[in-house]
Order: structure tokens, then sequence, then C-alpha cells
């Protein structure tokens, strides 16, 4: 498990360091440095995985980033640095800008340290799931990509893939939808899940021999459907659910936007589903702008005893150069409400409370 990230020099970071737990929230405000978290997460991966010194800031896990002076903070001139921290050990890479310019788009990378294996290896040891996920698609593409070492996708292109190949298999007790002795297979799991989320719904796939491509099906009362006949909500959650239960122990998963086009009951559904991975043995990284993720975390947490308060943790993002470190209650509260820490529904409230008093007045 990572046990925190040291950002030196990269976008808005001059010189901080993150806690991370078995589960870390970060939140806040738009363009206030959740991303860039995940983002310097993600580099160092791509510099600790290539064989090469030079990578790309465009490219590896759909980053867009740009060029070097895009990425370096203001008040760094010439480097930027992320260092992973362990118990009993700390890896990471050094960043700096390639003499040739015509490799502008790219940073010269000097790693150091032994990287875990939950965070080197290839597969489904790590995972990451942005933020702008695949839409609803008729068919999707087969890649070539050993079934043992597949992982969701950074778009979650792979997800009709890895229920194809993978939906036979049993999954983990701890991240059943209700635990029992009977072996429940990843497709009946995801299925569960799936309509937990969003709606009673059934799935499946299917193979055509000859061809690189596998298709998606969805079923809620009678009749099949398409993906393209189910709307967005199905098939952005579909992707969480596949990468959460195949993920290997002691692995790390790490998710942009769960919410994204859930209903108000599948966004807490989806707080209490991840509580429930991270439990499980995977660490879970995500990144949210909806209270009610958060309310499902603090019911897992208070409600359900899912994961024990002191495994959590939430970084809320504002303006100010340090952000607020807040953390769980037994009972799920949190610690502290910085303003700006989702308060907007109590600001509305009061609001429409002020002007229905006037309007009695």
């Amino acid at each position: 498990m990572i046990d925190s990230v040291k950002i030196e020099g990269f976008k808005r970071f001059k010189h901080q360091t993150f806690d991370l737990k078995r589960l870390a929230v970060l939140t806040g405000l738009n363009g206030s440095g959740k991303t860039s978290v995940i983002q310097a997460i993600l580099l160092a991966r791509e510099a600790l995985l290539t064989k090469d010194d030079t990578i790309s800031l465009n490219g590896p896990f759909g980053l867009q980033l740009g060029t070097f002076d895009d990425v370096l903070n203001s008040a760094s001139s010439e480097k930027f640095s992320i260092e992973l921290r362990e118990v009993d050990n700390h890896f990471g890479a050094r960043f700096s800008q390639p003499e040739k310019s015509a490799k502008e788009f790219y940073v010269q990378s000097a790693k150091f340290g032994t990287p875990s294996q939950n965070f080197a290896m290839a597969g489904r040891m790590f995972q990451y799931l942005g933020a702008e996920r695949i839409g609803p698609r008729l068919t999707s593409h087969l890649t070539a990509i050993p079934h043992e070492q597949l992982n969701i996708g950074p778009i979650g292109e792979n997800a009709a893939q890895l229920i194809e190949a993978l939906g036979a298999q049993q999954v983990i007790a701890e991240r059943q939808f209700v635990q029992r002795d009977a072996i429940t297979l990843l497709k009946a799991e995801t299925e569960a899940w799936l309509s937990a989320l969003t709606r009673p719904i059934q799935i499946d796939t299917e193979t055509y021999p000859g061809t690189p491509i596998v298709t998606l099906k969805y079923r809620t009362e009678v009749d099949w459907l398409r993906p393209t006949n189910m709307g967005f909500g199905v098939t952005y959650a579909l992707p969480i659910v596949v990468a959460a239960l195949t993920a290997e122990p002691g692995g790390i998963l790490v998710i942009e936007n769960p919410e994204a086009h859930l209903a108000p009951s599948g966004q807490t559904q989806v707080g209490i589903f991840l509580t429930k991975i991270a439990a499980s043995g995977v660490q879970v990284i995500l990144e949210t702008h909806s209270d009610h993720v958060l309310n499902g975390i603090r019911r897992a947490i208070g409600e359900l005893g899912l994961l024990d308060f002191t495994d959590a943790i939430i970084h809320f993002f504002d303006f100010s150069t340090d952000g607020h470190t807040l953390t769980f209650t037994p009972t799920g509260g949190v610690s502290h409400w910085p303003p700006g820490f989702f308060d907007q529904f109590q600001i509305d409230v009061a609001a429409l409370t002020r002007i229905r008093r006037k309007g009695a007045s």
C-alpha cells in the first residue's frame, strides 16, 4: 500500500506530501489540484515501468499534459519530482526537460528506489479509470493482451472483454454483493452490483469467431437491449464494477468521478461499494465531486462497519496552498468541515428557507 505521495515542483504543488490510506478521497474545487495528484502517481508509475529514461507527457493512461513547461511549478525552473512511500520503502522519479527541443512533449526521468510489486506490476495490480470513460457502443475491440495481464483500461474500454474472459471465475468473498459460502462468479456479481448502482439488470457478452470484436448487451425486463439503448449511467458504471471486482489483492485502484451519470442513490451505493473493495485488500484512491459518494463512504464506515475509520482519509482542495486533510470518526462523521466542503446543500436550503419566510411575512 502507498502510505504517502510527495510532489515537488509539479503543477500547483511546490512541495507537498499527501498521506494515503486504504481508502483515499480527493475532493474540492475545480482546478484546485485533485487530478494533479492522480497525474503525479500515474507519471511516477510510467517512469518506473518503462526501460527508457524519456517518457511522454501525452499518451500513457490517456494523459494530455502538454509540454514540460506546462507541468512545471512556477517556483521551479529545472525539475520536478514524485516520491511514493510505503512501510520501510520509498521510490519515485525526478523529471527534467530533455536537451533536444524536438522532445518538448517528453520528460527525462531519473528513477530512484525499488518500486513495490503492487505498484510496478502490469495487469490488475494497478488499475486506473479516468473521468472520461467510453460511452455506449455497439461493439468493442478485443486486445491481444493475455487475460491474466488485462486490466480495465483508462477509459473502461476492456470491460466487455474482461467479462467475456473472466465471467466464470469466482469473486473474492469479501467483495460479493451478499457474502455466502456458495461460489459466486464474476458475471453474476457484476450484475448484482450494477443493479444496486443503477437498476435491476442482466448482462451478456459475445465474441465473433475470426474477428477482434466483442458485443455487450443488457436486459432489464424481458428483451435484450443494445448498450446504445441503455444510456450512459449503466455504461459508465460497468467499468467501475468490473475493475473493482477483478482487482488483485494488495493492488491499487484509482478512479476519477465514479458518480458520473448515476442517480443520487447510485452515487451513494458506489461509495459503499468502493469502501467494501478497500476493505477487501485493494487500495482505492478516488476523486469525486459528489456528496452522495462521500455519504456512501460515511455510511459504509459508521453504519455498515465495512472499513475501520482509521483506514480512510479525505484531502479537500481549495485555492489555499496546502488544502485540508480530513479524517473520519467511528460513526462515519468527518473531523471538520472547511468552507466549501460539501456545504452547498445547506447554503441552498438556507436561501430557500429565507425566501419562504419572506413570502409568508
